[in-house]
C-alpha cells in the first residue's frame, strides 16, 4: 500500500501521530509489567495496535474505492485519532480530566461536517460550484453530522442494553440507577455538545461560502499521482 500526501504538512502530521501512537503502546506495554491489575493494559494494548492501524483507514480506503480523502479531512481524522484514541484512552486522559468525553463530543462532529462535504462535493463533482447554493453544503453538512451523533446514541443504548456498560451513564459508578431527568442528562449534554460542535464547522464555512473553491477543496476525488509519497 502506498502512502500519497499532498504536501509536507500532511505528511508531517501523519508520522507524527504513528509516532506518537507506537509510544503510547510501548508506554501502556511496559505498565504491563508493572501496574497492577496487568489485565487493564492489556486491554488497553490491543487497543492501541487498533489504533495504529486505522491511522492507515484512508489510505486503505482510498486502495478499495478509488477515491481520496481531501487533505483537510484526514487531518480532522487524524486529529481525532490523537485526541481520542491515544491521548483519551492510551494515556487514560478521559479519567483524569472529567470532562475528556464532551471535549470528543464536540470535536467529532466537525470531522462529520466534513465529511459530508466532501460526500456532496463528490455527488457534484461534475458541476460547476460557483452556481451551486452553499446552503445545500451548510445544511446538509450540519444535519449530516447531527444525524451520526445520534446513531452513536443508538450504538450507546444498544451496549448498555445488552452488556450493562452504562456508556450513556444512567447510573452510578456503584451500580445505582439515576432517576427521571438525572437519567438523561449525559445522553442529551452529548447531544447537545454534538450540535455545538458541528456548528463551529458550519458557522465558519458561512463565513467562506461566497468561495467557490472552499466547498470543492473538501470533495473526495479520484486517485491521483501527487507530489508527496
Amino acid at each position: 500500500m502506498k502512502l500519497q500526501f499532498e504536501d509536507k504538512q500532511e505528511r508531517l502530521a501523519f508520522f507524527f501521530l504513528l509516532i506518537f501512537g507506537i509510544i503510547t503502546l510501548g508506554v501502556n506495554i511496559v505498565k504491563i509489567f508493572t501496574v497492577e491489575p496487568a489485565s487493564q493494559y492489556q486491554l488497553l494494548t490491543v487497543e492501541m495496535i487498533a489504533g495504529i492501524a486505522i491511522i492507515f483507514l484512508p489510505f486503505i480506503f482510498t486502495r478499495f474505492t478509488g477515491l481520496v480523502f481531501p487533505k483537510i479531512v484526514r487531518l480532522y481524522y487524524w486529529f481525532f485519532l490523537w485526541i481520542s484514541v491515544f491521548l483519551g484512552t492510551g494515556l487514560r486522559l478521559i479519567i483524569v480530566i472529567p470532562f475528556w468525553d464532551k471535549i470528543l463530543h464536540a470535536v467529532s462532529p466537525i470531522l462529520l461536517v466534513a465529511v459530508g462535504y466532501a460526500l456532496i462535493g463528490y455527488y457534484m463533482k461534475d458541476s460547476d460550484f460557483s452556481k451551486v447554493s452553499p446552503w445545500l453544503f451548510i445544511v446538509m453538512g450540519f444535519a449530516f453530522a447531527g444525524l451520526c451523533g445520534v446513531f452513536w446514541e443508538f450504538w450507546e443504548f444498544l451496549c448498555d442494553s445488552i452488556g450493562n456498560m452504562n456508556l450513556q451513564r444512567y447510573m452510578t459508578e456503584a451500580g445505582q440507577p439515576y432517576i427521571g431527568r438525572e437519567a438523561l442528562m449525559d445522553t442529551m449534554g452529548d447531544l447537545l455538545t454534538n450540535t455545538l460542535g458541528a456548528l463551529i464547522l458550519t458557522v465558519y464555512s458561512f463565513t467562506q461560502r461566497h468561495k467557490p473553491e472552499y466547498f470543492k477543496s473538501y470533495a473526495f476525488r479520484k486517485e491521483t499521482t501527487t507530489k508527496e509519497s
